[in-house]
């Protein structure tokens, strides 16, 4: 998309500045659809999951250490939460999202990947454009109400941090 503003200086990346594609989301905005690919390669949308709590999490690659610990502490803290689920959102491609959810044991998030849209990443605001992690998606959180509205977001400044998972899930049990 020729027209996708660029925030630069939006994050960093070890302390570095990164440039991020897109206008940056905030709560009370419609969620953007999607187009992202399932670990079987079926075709997920924003609506594959209406009626309940969706928790994206955006995150740079499930084999990066902090990434890692991410996904697998989302899956182990919504177990218990049968109205939310958490859709965990990189560059990984289906395969080896699968390979990891498998040799790791996480079952009650779901992965997808965004390799095939690029789109996605603008919409939401978290593609990053140049540097080392070139059109990789930077670390974010997105809680979006069953019916499509944001009701948190956050963007994490440090790609290399982790984010207020305390906010993320008050704001999916709320």
């Amino acid at each position: 998309m020729a027209d996708t503003p660029i925030r630069s200086g939006a994050g960093t990346l070890k302390g570095n500045p990164i440039n991020l594609a897109g206008n940056a989301l905030k709560a009370g905005d419609a969620a953007p659809d999607f187009k992202l690919q399932g670990q079987d390669l079926s075709e997920h949308t924003l609506a594959n999951s209406a009626g309940k709590t969706r928790i994206i999490a955006t995150i740079p690659s499930l084999d990066t250490p902090v990434c890692h610990k991410e996904t697998k502490l989302f899956n182990d803290k919504i177990a218990g939460l049968t109205n939310v689920q958490v859709l965990v959102v990189s560059m990984d491609l289906p395969f080896a999202q699968k390979r990891w959810c498998g040799a790791e044991g996480v079952a009650n998030v779901t992965t997808l990947s965004a390799h095939r849209c690029g789109g996605f990443g603008e919409n939401y605001g978290v593609l990053i454009k140049g540097g080392a992690l070139d059109r990789v998606l930077s670390r974010a959180i997105f809680v979006i109400d069953p019916n499509g509205k944001l009701k948190h977001v956050e963007y994490v400044k440090e790609v290399a941090e982790e984010p207020n998972y305390d906010a993320a899930l008050a704001a999916a049990k709320s």
